[in-house]
């Protein structure tokens, strides 16, 4: 062992054994404190999806869904500091100034309120987070052509995550989104339209086949009923019976053709109601797909 090697193991004064101690370095027998606050001897960078490749020194990952891309600084409400009431009412003054300044514009102001709407829609909707991401790049890009003009927020908000979630192969009908959106059935499709018309989405014609794994799992219906319905939908496009129809429902009446034979007990209300169409519409689907 090297010199100063069997320095640092042993105390300055009376040559007894370091321990580190937590955050110290401590001599066993005399008890002096050697050193304090160790230095952490990991790597100084982080890495979020490539331990190789993508170094970040500093910060969270940068998002889409901020209009600042997550870059600015927050004044948080940490409980954990124990302020006086005149320090807590100088940190609140200091909190509420940052926030102001964080938004230096009208367009940041209103990509801050729609970004949190749809936010919370991706939420309510349970859809992955590159629904959110781009959801978010749409609701820009809308912004820059000025279609928001005279037109809503909570609309583009949600029109942007209904089109987004279409052109994501992860379709939510439109009732769906209305139920959880803070905009109207006539604010959401004049978005959405303006939105096709002018940006030229590539929002095709639903696949009904998107629509059977959520209807399935809600309807507690086995795989195989499932993939017994795709092979219908594939069926049905063959001999084109989709076109014109409601999506939804011809996938709930794909279901409801594939568990007729089986054990499991599906009436045409329950699988009307899941995908919010009437039992009319069902049985027209169903009666296509029969004959």
């Amino acid at each position: 062992m090297s010199k100063a090697h069997a320095t640092a193991r042993t105390c300055p004064e009376c040559g007894g054994r370091l321990t580190p101690d937590c955050d110290e370095t401590v001599c066993e027998d005399c008890g002096l404190v050697v050193a304090e606050d160790r230095m952490d001897r990991g790597p100084e960078w982080r890495s979020f999806d490539d331990e190789e490749t993508s170094e970040r020194r500093t910060g969270a990952p940068l998002t889409r869904s901020r209009h600042d891309r997550g870059l600015t600084t927050e004044i948080g409400h940490d409980g954990d500091l124990r302020l006086t009431g005149r320090k807590r009412r100088r940190v609140a003054r200091m909190r509420k100034h940052h926030e102001r300044a964080r938004i230096g514009s009208k367009t940041e102001r209103n990509q801050v309120y729609a970004f949190t709407e749809i936010r919370r829609l991706v939420g309510a909707l349970d859809l992955p987070d590159s629904v959110r991401d781009r959801a978010c790049v749409l609701f820009e890009s809308a912004q820059s052509e000025d279609l928001l003009r005279g037109r809503s927020l909570e609309g583009f908000a949600a029109g942007t995550v209904y089109a987004t979630a279409r052109t994501a192969a992860v379709s939510r009908t439109l009732d769906e989104v209305l139920d959880v959106a803070r905009a109207t059935r006539r604010e959401l499709k004049t978005a959405y339209d303006v939105m096709n018309r002018e940006l030229g989405l590539p929002t095709g014609p639903i696949d009904p086949r998107e629509y059977l794994p959520r209807f399935a799992s809600k309807l507690d219906l086995p795989t195989e009923i499932e993939t017994e319905a795709a092979d219908l939908v594939e069926r049905a496009r063959e001999q084109n019976l989709l076109s014109g129809r409601n999506p939804g429902g011809f996938a709930a009446a794909c279901l409801y053709l594939a568990a007729r034979d089986t054990s499991h007990q599906l009436t045409q209300t329950e699988a009307a109601a899941v995908a919010d169409v009437t039992s009319v519409t069902l049985r027209s689907a169903y009666q296509d797909l029969t004959r």
